[in-house]
């Protein structure tokens, strides 16, 4: 593909209609913008010998011009002196020069048109570039955004469960508190208690139980929202 057809394929590219079919746009976008940038280089440097081109070309007619006065001037010396056929063979030379010349205006207004079409393409292929880059930026920006609140939400995911395992180990804690006060109450009975005596244990045993019962119960009912 030449660098014409390169650029023309550029200029008229939807670059939203491409981001939105590709699977990675920022990878996409990455490889547009590294096209369009060796595109341009390429037309800066096709541009720059045009110029030369036209440099070339306008020394060329510059001379030109001047080896025509040249011979109009031998024309007139000819005339002068009498000779009449170097005057007609000198204006010949001039005519031939002034020929030359027109070809040589011919290219440089072609150069001209040419550099005229290039820039206006150039100028183009820049404001493409600039859209892509502009493009890149805000689908970087909103990359950054997207990662940033997956990894709030997974911190505060993390927060959640870290709450949830503190509060586990808190009814833990109290549960085993309870169940050790019931351990304590059965320690130093070597020998029989008094009736008294076991009916309050009964009731004492009652109330330590119930509370376990509904620490166990508040224990299940955050284990089953987890």
């Amino acid at each position: 593909m030449s660098i014409f057809s390169r650029m023309a394929d550029i200029i008229n590219s939807n670059l939203n209609a491409m981001l939105d079919k590709a699977e990675d746009p920022q990878k996409m976008i990455r490889l547009i913008i590294q096209e369009m940038e060796e595109t341009l280089v390429e037309v800066r440097s096709s541009s720059a010998r045009v110029i030369a081109d036209k440099k070339t070309a306008e020394r060329r007619l510059q001379q030109i011009l001047n080896d025509a006065r040249d011979w109009e001037a031998k024309a007139k010396l000819a005339i002068s002196k009498g000779r009449e056929d170097l005057a007609r063979a000198a204006l010949a030379e001039k005519q031939l020069m002034t020929d030359e010349a027109q070809a040589v205006e011919d290219e440089l207004a072609s150069l001209d048109e040419h550099l005229a079409h290039l820039s206006e393409e150039i100028a183009q292929l820049q404001q493409k570039l600039n859209d892509a880059k502009a493009k890149q930026k805000a689908i970087l920006m909103r990359s950054k955004t997207v990662n940033d609140r997956i990894r709030v939400k997974r911190q505060m995911q993390r927060d959640a469960l870290d709450d949830a395992f503190m509060k586990f180990e808190k009814f833990e804690r109290r549960v085993d508190n309870l169940e050790g006060q019931l351990e304590a109450m059965e320690l130093g009975r070597e020998g029989k208690p008094d009736l008294a005596s076991e009916i309050e244990e009964l009731a004492n045993e009652d109330k330590v139980n119930a509370e376990l019962e509904r620490l166990k119960a508040e224990l299940s009912q955050s284990e089953g929202k987890q």
